[in-house]
């Protein structure tokens, strides 16, 4: 990944937060995004931490069986993907940011992989749920395709959000509750610092990391 270019482009093409419009009071107070980046402890991890994100909800989306089990995503054989659905206040954030955290803390140019995490589960996608955000989910692939922001092409797909399931709750807030476990220290923290470096004035308050007790 060529980050400094990467990180030029966001700066300077996409802005990171929408200014607030006093005159519109029919905007919504809230709006919804389903993403699929890998792991979805991953994704919820650094979502929450992002000013203007009212809630990260784990779970699947782009399958063929309804209401599918971790267990039956795992397999592979269901077709849908580990996805977080993010609540945000479009006065506080936007898409554009939403999107730029999502194409910096995840590899888009991996098909069906994240790490050592592998399978159409772990797809990077966006699922709309409009015209609104399948052009901007384009926009934004288009620019970074263009200006050559990673070294290899983006796999990102863009899927029409059919029906989003939420995962039990023992999968919520994984990280939260479980800082101290292997994979939150070895995957998902790396992915908080790394969001917390680049945008550290759009965090709700410091991120609090457990020290690694798992280097080697």
């Amino acid at each position: 990944m060529k980050k400094i270019m990467l990180l030029s482009l966001f700066a300077t093409t996409f802005g990171f937060a929408q200014k607030k419009t006093e005159t519109n009071t029919s905007a919504p107070k809230t709006d919804t995004i389903v993403l699929a980046g890998g792991c979805y402890w991953c994704v919820e991890a650094v979502y929450e931490n992002l000013m203007g994100v009212e809630k990260v909800v784990s779970g699947f989306a782009g399958g063929t069986v309804k209401n599918p089990s971790y267990e039956a995503v795992s397999s592979g054989d269901t077709g849908a993907a580990e996805v977080v659905q993010i609540t945000f206040d479009p006065a506080v954030t936007n898409l554009n940011e939403i999107f730029k955290v999502f194409f910096t803390v995840h590899d888009p140019t991996t098909l069906n992989r994240q790490g050592a995490d592998v399978g159409t589960q772990y797809r990077s996608a966006i699922f709309y749920k409009n015209e609104a955000q399948k052009k901007a989910g384009q926009q934004i692939i288009q620019a970074l395709t263009k200006a050559k922001a990673f070294d290899r092409p983006i796999v990102t797909t863009l899927e029409p959000l059919t029906a989003f399931y939420k995962a039990k709750d023992s999968h919520q807030d994984y990280y939260e509750k479980n800082q101290s476990q292997p994979y939150c220290q070895l995957v998902i923290q790396p992915k908080l610092e790394k969001f917390e470096k680049v945008f550290k004035n759009r965090l709700k308050q410091k991120i609090k990391v457990q020290p690694n007790l798992y280097t080697f």
